[in-house]
C-alpha cells in the first residue's frame, strides 16, 4: 500500500479522539480518503522495525504527530480546489448569495428564510410555521406553498443524512514491498530532518505477501484488532480518494434534537394522520381540553334520569278503522285561569265554573284598590320595617292600629282569617258611601238618597247627621284610609272638617242629633277624632280629640255608665260606645282618667251575671247575647285576661248559641260578636269567622246604583237605614286588621 497510508490512518485516529472528546455534541466520525499510488506500502502505526522506514515513505506535506502527544492539532489549509468540492447536501446547506423575498432553505439543520423588508435571514419556527426577523421586528406566517417546500427540505435533508452500506474488504495478510522514502515536511513546506523510528506498541508484527484486490476500487474501513489492511488494486494506476469533510457543526441540545425529529416525523405525514396532527399539535392545550369538556358535558346532558311522576297523559286508542272518530269532551283553556290571587279564596269557591271564576276575579280587582304597594314612596306613611316590628310586639293597646297599614294588607288579612272576596266586599262598600257623601262633607242617615242620580232605598227614621257622618268615616279609617293617604283621603278630609265645624267648646260631637241618638253620636264622633289622630299624627287634631274625650268623662253617671244624655243613669248599649272611645283616647295618648275607667268597670258589674259570662241591657234585666258581646268587649278592653272565666265562658255562650244566622239577621249584635272573638281567637273565632264572612258577602248589594251597599234588615236597622246597616257591615269585614289582638301578636318579619 502506499505510504499516504499513514496519513489516513492518523487522520482517522486524531478524528476518533476527537468524536470522544465531543460525544456530548452528538458529533460524527469524519473519515477522509485521498489518491495512493501502487508502488506505496502500508506500514503499521505500531510497527518498531526501524528497516519499515517510515519517515521515508510519509510525503513531504503530511506533518508527523506523535499519538502520545498533547500540543494541539495544527491541519494545513485546504486548497480552494477542495472547498468548491461539496457534497451534494452541503449546498443545501448554505446561504444563497442573493436573498430574495419567500425564499426558503436549510442552514445547518435550520430552515430558514428571507425577511421580505429588509432581505435579513430569519429562522423559522415550523411548529408555528412563523418567522421573527431579528433586525426590523417583521413577522411573518407561511403560506400553504412555503409549508410544502420546506417539508420538502427536510424531507431531502433526512434522505441526504442516512447512512448507506459499506463493504467489509478482507483483511491484508502482507505488506507491499518498501519504496524509497520520501524527507519529511513540516507545515511551512521545508524539510524536516528524519527521525528514528520508534518502537511499536505491539511486540510483534505481522508481514504476508500482498494478496490480488478486487476488481473495483472498495473504501478501506476499521477491522477489529490491532492491524489494518487495505486492498490494492492490481497495477500502478492511481485510484481516486474520496474526501468527505463536512463544516464544523454547532453542539446540539437533545430538546431540539426531539423537536427536528418531531418536524420531520410531521413532513412525513399524510392524509387524516397529518390532519390530526397539525390540528393537535399546533392548537393550544387550554382550548383542546375545552373542547374535549364540552363535548363530554354535551354526551352528559344526552342521559337524563327517570322519574316516577309520569304526569299528565293522554291514551290513544290504537284500533285501526275506516271511520273517523272524534276524541272526548274538549277542554278549552280560558285566559282567566292564568290569574294568581294574592289574597285566599274560599274554599267553597268552585273555579271551573265559569260563572264563580269569573266572580272572583272580579273580586280581586277590586280588593286591589284600597292596597299600596310595599316599595311604593309614601312620605305620610311610617317606614315600613317599623310598621312591622310594631305589629310584631304590640297588642291592643297603644298601637292597635298599626296593622291598618294598606301595604301589609295581603299579609295581616292571610293570617287573620280574610279573603278576596271580603276585601271585595269592603272596597266596594267605600265606593258606595263615597258616592253618597254630601257637598259640605257629612252623610245622613235619613237623607242620603236625596243626592244626584241616586235611586237606593232604605233610608232611616233617625235624624243624626252627627251620628251618620261618623259612622261612615269608621271603616274608611279601618282601612287605613286618612285624610293624608289613600284613595279617599278627601272624602275623609271633608268628614273631619263637619265634624270639627260642627264641635262645640266644650268638645260636644252630637251637633244636630234628635232623640235618644245624642250619646251615640258623640261617642262614634270622639272614636272618630281620636283614630284620626291616632294614625297621622295630626296636631290638628289633637285638641278637638281630648275635649271630645272630657265631654265623655263629665257625661259620666255617678254608677259609672252613659245613656241618652250627659249624667242620666247608663245602659250597656250607650256604655259600649263610651267605653270605646276612651280606649281610642288612650291608645292615642290622651289623657284619660283612671276612676272613668272604674267606674265604667263598676256600672258592668251591676248589669253582669254567671260571674261576668252574660250582661243585660240595663240592671235587673235578664242577660242577651246582644249586650253580653258588647259587655265582653268592653271587659277586654278594660283589662280582664283571657284565662279569667267570665271571659270564656261567655265566649263559649256566643260561639255555640249565637252564631250569625242569616235568617235572623243583627247587624249590632254582629259587630260586637266578631271584634269580641276575634281578640279571643281560636276555633271559637274560626267558626264564627266563617259564618260572618259568608253572610256579609253574600248579601252585598251587586247590581245597580246600591251596589255596594247592604239592605237594612234586623232589629234597628230601619233606625239608621241603609248608611247604617253598610258601616257597620264594612267595619265587620274589616276586623282582621282594624284591631290588633288584645290576646296574641302577629309575626310580619
Amino acid at each position: 500500500m502506499a505510504a499516504s497510508s499513514l496519513p489516513l490512518a492518523l487522520e482517522e485516529t486524531c478524528m476518533a479522539n476527537a468524536q470522544m472528546a465531543n460525544s456530548d455534541h452528538d458529533s460524527d466520525l469524519y473519515v477522509s480518503f485521498s489518491l495512493i499510488d501502487a508502488s506505496e506500502r502500508i506500514i503499521a502505526l505500531e510497527s518498531t522495525d526501524p528497516s519499515s522506514g517510515m519517515n521515508s515513505v510519509l510525503p513531504s506535506s503530511v506533518r508527523i504527530i506523535a499519538l502520545e502527544s498533547t500540543d494541539p492539532l495544527e491541519l494545513p489549509a485546504e486548497s480552494p480546489s477542495a472547498a468548491l468540492a461539496l457534497p451534494p447536501n452541503q449546498a443545501a446547506n448554505s446561504i444563497p448569495a442573493e436573498l430574495v423575498s419567500g425564499q426558503i432553505w436549510l442552514n445547518g439543520g435550520v430552515l430558514m428564510c428571507a425577511c421580505p423588508d429588509c432581505r435579513a435571514p430569519m429562522s423559522i419556527r415550523f411548529w408555528l410555521m412563523a418567522a421573527d426577523c431579528w433586525q426590523c421586528g417583521t413577522s411573518i406566517e407561511l403560506s400553504e406553498e412555503q409549508e410544502r417546500e420546506a417539508r420538502r427540505l427536510l424531507a431531502n435533508q433526512e434522505e441526504s443524512s442516512a447512512p448507506s452500506p459499506v463493504a467489509t474488504p478482507a483483511p491484508a495478510k502482507a505488506l507491499l514491498p518498501e519504496a524509497a522514502p520520501e524527507p519529511a515536511t513540516n507545515v511551512s513546506g521545508t524539510a524536516k530532518p528524519a527521525e528514528p523510528p520508534k518502537p511499536a506498541r505491539n511486540a510483534e508484527q505481522v508481514s504476508k505477501p500482498p494478496q490480488p484486490a478486487a476488481s473495483s476500487p472498495k473504501r478501506p474501513v476499521r477491522q477489529p484488532g490491532p492491524q489494518r489492511a487495505a486492498s490494492q488494486p492490481p497495477g500502478n494506476a492511481a485510484v481516486p480518494r474520496s474526501t468527505r469533510r463536512p463544516p464544523p457543526r454547532r453542539p446540539v441540545s437533545a430538546l431540539e434534537n426531539r423537536v427536528r425529529a418531531r418536524l420531520q416525523k410531521s413532513a412525513r405525514a399524510t392524509g387524516v394522520t397529518a390532519v390530526v396532527r397539525d390540528l393537535f399539535g399546533c392548537t393550544p392545550a387550554w382550548l383542546v381540553s375545552l373542547v374535549f369538556h364540552l363535548i363530554v358535558l354535551t354526551l352528559l346532558a344526552l342521559f337524563t334520569l327517570g322519574s316516577d311522576d309520569e304526569g299528565p297523559f293522554i291514551t290513544l286508542s290504537t284500533t285501526v278503522a275506516k271511520e273517523v272518530e272524534l276524541g272526548g269532551d274538549t277542554i278549552a283553556i280560558d285566559p282567566l285561569n292564568e290569574v294568581v290571587f294574592d289574597l285566599p279564596v274560599p274554599k267553597d269557591m268552585n273555579l271551573t265554573n265559569a260563572e264563580q271564576r269569573e266572580a272572583v276575579v272580579k273580586a280581586d280587582q277590586d280588593a286591589r284598590e284600597l292596597r299600596i304597594d310595599p316599595g311604593a314612596d309614601e312620605p305620610s306613611l311610617p317606614d315600613l320595617a317599623q310598621v312591622k316590628r310594631l305589629v310584631g310586639t304590640a297588642t291592643g293597646g297603644g298601637q292597635a292600629v298599626a296593622a291598618r297599614d294598606p301595604r301589609i294588607r295581603v299579609e295581616v288579612v292571610k293570617r287573620e282569617g280574610g279573603t278576596t272576596l271580603t276585601e271585595a266586599a269592603v272596597a266596594r262598600a267605600l265606593r258606595w258611601m263615597a258616592m253618597h257623601q254630601e257637598a259640605d262633607g257629612h252623610w245622613s242617615l235619613h237623607n242620603f238618597d236625596k243626592s244626584a242620580r241616586c235611586s237606593c232605598s232604605g233610608g232611616g227614621s233617625l235624624r243624626s247627621d252627627s251620628a251618620g257622618t261618623s259612622l261612615a268615616l269608621l271603616p274608611y279609617l279601618g282601612a287605613g284610609q286618612t285624610h293624608l293617604v289613600g284613595r279617599y283621603r278627601d272624602e275623609v278630609s271633608r268628614g273631619l272638617r263637619w265634624l270639627l265645624a260642627n264641635q262645640r267648646e266644650n268638645g260636644d260631637l252630637r251637633a244636630n242629633s234628635q232623640g235618644n241618638s245624642g250619646m251615640y253620636a258623640h261617642g262614634q264622633a270622639t272614636i272618630v277624632l281620636c283614630e284620626a289622630y291616632m294614625m297621622t299624627g295630626d296636631d290638628t287634631l289633637r285638641d278637638p280629640a281630648q275635649r271630645a274625650i272630657n265631654f265623655i268623662v263629665a257625661a259620666q253617671n255617678d254608677a259609672g255608665g252613659w245613656r241618652y244624655e250627659p249624667k242620666q243613669a247608663g245602659d250597656t248599649s250607650v256604655v259600649g260606645w263610651q267605653v270605646m272611645a276612651l280606649q281610642s283616647g288612650r291608645a292615642a295618648k290622651l289623657h284619660v282618667p283612671d276612676e272613668t275607667l272604674e267606674l265604667a268597670g263598676v256600672f258592668l258589674d251591676s248589669v253582669s251575671s254567671s260571674g261576668g259570662a252574660k250582661y243585660a241591657y240595663v240592671p235587673r234585666q235578664a242577660p242577651t247575647h246582644i249586650m253580653t258581646a258588647e259587655g265582653l268587649l268592653c271587659r277586654m278592653y278594660l283589662g280582664w285576661k283571657l284565662d279569667m272565666p267570665g271571659i270564656e265562658q261567655g265566649i263559649r255562650f256566643l260561639a255555640t248559641q249565637h252564631l250569625p244566622n242569616e235568617r235572623e239577621p243583627d247587624i249590632y249584635y254582629w259587630y260586637y260578636g266578631t271584634q269580641a272573638l276575634h281578640h279571643y281567637g281560636g276555633a271559637e273565632w274560626e267558626i264564627w269567622n266563617r259564618e260572618m264572612r259568608q253572610i256579609l258577602v253574600d248579601s252585598q248589594e251587586r247590581r245597580g246604583h246600591a251596589a255596594g251597599s247592604w239592605n237594612p234588615r234586623g232589629p234597628h236597622a230601619s233606625v239608621g237605614g241603609r248608611l247604617y246597616m253598610t258601616a257597620l257591615a264594612t267595619c265587620s269585614l274589616e276586623v282582621y286588621y282594624r284591631h290588633l289582638p288584645i290576646f296574641r301578636q302577629l309575626d310580619l318579619e
